[in-house]
């Protein structure tokens, strides 16, 4: 979940990023932002300790994302200057949402515990335009092995939980109940 200040520092990106014609530029710069930081522990420590300079964190930053647009360096000067350089990854989450709302693209939030084959994201991706009535849906899977095996769909505010997982804390609870 994303702070307030985040969402603030995106919306401020996105409306820079219109204004020069770079949204979808930009979208794509912070989709990589967001997955780097996401993926990298090592750049999540660098970015929220505070014996780390300011100015080496920016520095860093700015290699690792060299080839980024002007819209995209520009915000990590700023954080920079705001001292607050370790919000850079939930910026760019906040943008890529904010993004996808203003375009009017669904995105559906598949929780499975192995990578979902083509096949299998084709037959989600009809499911959820039928149930949101939108064409425009996109699918991020997360891989969460703790779920066992079926799935956990979330479209914005609305959750499908068809988990294994949830199945047996279900049984269980109702041996509880019994009990």
């Amino acid at each position: 979940m994303s702070s307030r200040a985040a969402i603030r520092y995106a919306k401020a990106v996105l409306e820079q990023a219109n204004e020069a014609k770079l949204g979808n530029v930009v979208f794509g710069d912070m989709k990589s932002v967001a997955a780097t930081i996401e993926n990298s522990k090592e750049l999540r420590a660098v970015l929220n300790s505070p014996v780390i300079k300011g100015e080496d964190k920016k520095k860093a930053l700015m290699a690792i994302f060299e080839g980024n647009s002007e819209v995209t360096k520009g915000v990590i000067d700023i954080l920079d200057s705001n001292k607050r350089i370790n919000l850079l990854g939930a910026v760019a989450e906040s943008y890529v949402s904010l993004y996808n709302e203003a375009q009017g693209v669904k995105v559906a939030h598949v929780t499975t515990a192995v990578p979902l084959s083509s096949e299998l994201e084709t037959k989600v991706l009809a499911k959820v335009k039928e149930m949101t009535g939108s064409d425009s849906v996109t699918i991020e899977n997360t891989i969460d092995e703790s779920i066992i095996g079926g799935f956990i769909l979330r479209v914005g505010d609305l959750q499908y939980n068809a988990s294994i997982a949830n199945q047996l804390d279900s049984i269980k609870r109702e041996f509880t109940k019994s009990l």
